[in-house]
């Protein structure tokens, strides 16, 4: 079932963007992953703003495979790195719909 990570991200320092914005996309590849968006264009449209920098969104082939990549040794440096210079969030949904109304996604 595909799973999506989306990363809420307020940097707070900005050093460690350059080393990470150039190598994790590959570690999220390697565990299946393809990068939706990764981008600080945000338009709030309802409720209150959460100071977000930026929102990566990353599609996965599920949340295992999600979940392997947001524990990958690898991504270790480049977490700890992202944790010290940004308030962030990370979350995992799939791909269903709660309430199993539309017709194309998977009843959730």
């Amino acid at each position: 079932m595909t799973a999506y990570l989306i990363a809420d991200v307020k940097v707070t320092d900005d050093k460690w963007i350059p080393k990470y914005a150039a190598a994790v996309h590959d570690i999220a590849h390697k565990h299946g992953g393809k990068y939706l968006s990764r981008s600080g264009n945000i338009t709030l449209l309802e409720g209150k703003p959460l100071d977000t920098t930026l929102i990566a969104i990353i599609e996965f082939p599920s949340t295992e495979a999600a979940e392997a990549f947001a524990s990958d040794p690898e991504y270790a440096p480049y977490a700890s790195a992202r944790q010290s210079g940004s308030e962030s969030r990370f979350r995992i949904i799939d791909d269903t719909d709660l309430a199993g109304s539309i017709p194309y996604l998977p009843k959730g």
